[in-house]
């Protein structure tokens, strides 16, 4: 079943000095900033900023990059100082994020900050913006399941290719792309506001980026709330097999859904039977592409939206039941372009990949890649080989790998953090560890919760802790592993039998973050 065997081999470029260096040796005083006004209609007092720093923050005299910056500046004559806000990824532009915070807060409680989100280095309008091989992710691709070794050939070819673009394109730059370059960037946007001490707010791998920096300057950071948690002490090889499993989860969850609104969906009332269905769905895919882009693997990154927020389910329920009973293409293709041709933005891969595969070591010998997901793939079939081919640049990855930061720290002020028990992209255990690792921090859990990233969502109970902890610093105690517990938002419903047939998707928006950890923003 699987092809020949493989070793992988490649150049690598050492690992840049900052990677251990003292955070303040050497440092050159950021300028302040400039803000000029780029409001929006959703945000009219929205304003933009650039920042320079330093390619190599042990280097501080030499090439300088740029940070691309906004703000939603206070109102408030009770100034808490700025809120850094980041979406995760590792990967996504967080711009538009200051606007998406500022208005789900409480009115009273966003006056009091200013609220900043920024582009990480590399990403978006930040300079340089890496994009290591422009339409890597175009229709169709090959399968992600290497049924036979044509197709484990194909996409190991992909991986290799994009790894090989990345390093000729970005050889100077990619040593300095990394979690650790991004926090020190972070405090270079503190000073540049001229704040003695940041809050932040981070989503997803956004929580990584504030554990790290929280581990660099613990003097520097006043409150940090982080919701959705990646589980460090397994960066990042071993992280993914957790996930594997966790939307496996999620998946058999949305075929129960499916079951329960057979009246609707008319698949049947067998969740098995309709996890038939969709596999036989997708090998038929996987032999003839519906619309003419949507096969097995645009399939799969679609349906990978259901795991990362059950606001999906009835979008992809009714594409399913439109392939499926009416042989009509239509609402699959509509999903696939919202869900998976849109997010699948080459900058924010390059940017994933940079990250992920230079924060840790990852296995150089595809035999063990092959030997663990196919290990996997026999408990978890939804996601495994999708999850494996997204991070298998990193087998071939150019540049010489860092090594994962211990985050544990018991210097930090209170910190509040936020877990969905059946979350599938950051699965639950990971935020246990990170409430274990980070002493003094409050864990708040969504019993029952299926989405990733959770608060500014709709659920009361939880941005009542989010606000309170914003206005006043005051956080939940309790005696068990959680210190609260708020009950889980409901299942979602069909479409109306009046918007069903022309409902489109709802903004991506309404889900923060992602990690892929995930191109549902990234992937999530």
């Amino acid at each position: 079943m699987c092809g020949a065997v493989i070793v992988l081999a490649g150049t690598l470029t050492a690992a840049p000095a900052e990677a251990g260096a003292s955070p303040a040796a050497g440092k050159v005083r950021a300028a302040k900033l400039t803000w000029t006004k780029c409001g929006t209609d959703d945000t009219p007092t929205l304003q933009c900023a650039s920042l320079e720093v330093p390619l190599n923050h042990a280097k501080p005299h030499g090439r300088r990059i740029t940070l691309a910056l906004t703000r939603v500046p206070h109102t408030s004559t009770r100034f808490q100082g700025p809120l850094l806000v980041n979406p995760g990824g590792p990967g996504q532009s967080g711009l538009w994020l200051a606007g998406t915070v500022a208005s789900g807060l409480p009115e009273k409680v966003a006056a009091q900050y200013d609220i900043i989100g920024f582009d990480p280095r590399g990403v978006g309008s930040s300079k340089p913006a890496l994009d290591c091989k422009p339409g890597y992710f175009a229709p169709t691709r090959p399968a992600y399941v290497p049924s036979d070794p044509a197709i484990e050939k194909a996409n190991l070819a992909r991986a290799k290719s994009f790894a090989d673009a990345c390093g000729e394109k970005y050889a100077d730059v990619l040593p300095y792309i990394s979690t650790i370059s991004a926090a020190k960037d972070m405090d270079s946007i503190r000073e540049a506001v001229g704040a003695k001490k940041i809050n932040y707010l981070g989503y997803s791998g956004g929580t990584y980026l504030g554990a790290v920096y929280g581990k660099l300057f613990p003097q520097r950071m006043r409150r940090m709330v982080l919701d959705s948690m990646v589980d460090p002490t397994t960066a990042w090889y071993d992280f993914n097999f957790t996930q594997d499993s966790g939307m496996e989860e999620r998946f058999k969850a949305l075929m129960a859904w499916i079951a329960k609104y057979n009246a609707t969906y008319e698949l049947g009332t067998d969740p098995a039977a309709i996890e038939a269905k969709w596999y036989a769905m997708r090998a038929g895919l996987a032999r003839k592409p519906a619309g003419g882009k949507v096969g097995a693997s645009e399939l799969d990154d679609t349906f990978l939206a259901g795991g990362y927020g059950n606001d999906a389910w009835p979008y992809l329920a009714r594409a399913f039941a439109a392939y499926v009973n009416d042989k009509s293409a239509d609402h699959l293709v509509k999903e696939y372009e919202f869900y998976a041709e849109q997010t699948g933005s080459s900058n924010a891969y390059s940017i994933y990949t940079a990250i992920e595969c230079g924060d840790a070591a990852w296995p150089r010998d595809w035999n063990q890649w092959r030997k663990d997901n196919w290990a996997m793939y026999k408990k978890a079939p939804f996601y495994t080989w999708s999850n494996a081919w997204f991070n298998a640049p990193c087998a071939f990855w150019p540049t010489k790998p860092h090594k994962p930061m211990n985050v544990a720290n018991a210097e930090l002020p209170p910190l509040l953090l936020f877990q969905a028990t059946n979350d599938g992209a950051t699965p639950y255990e990971g935020g246990v560890t990170v409430h274990r690792l980070l002493k003094g921090s409050s864990l708040v859990v969504e019993q029952g919760g299926e989405n990733h990233t959770i608060t500014l969502r709709g659920n009361a109970c939880l941005d009542e802790h989010l606000a309170s902890y914003l206005s006043d610093g005051t956080v939940p105690r309790g005696m068990g592993v959680a210190d609260a517990v708020c009950q889980k938002t409901p299942d979602p419903k069909p479409l109306s039998t009046a918007n069903s047939s022309t409902a489109t998707a709802p903004p991506a928006a309404t889900a923060v973050g992602g990690t892929r950890h995930g191109m549902h923003g990234l992937r999530g």
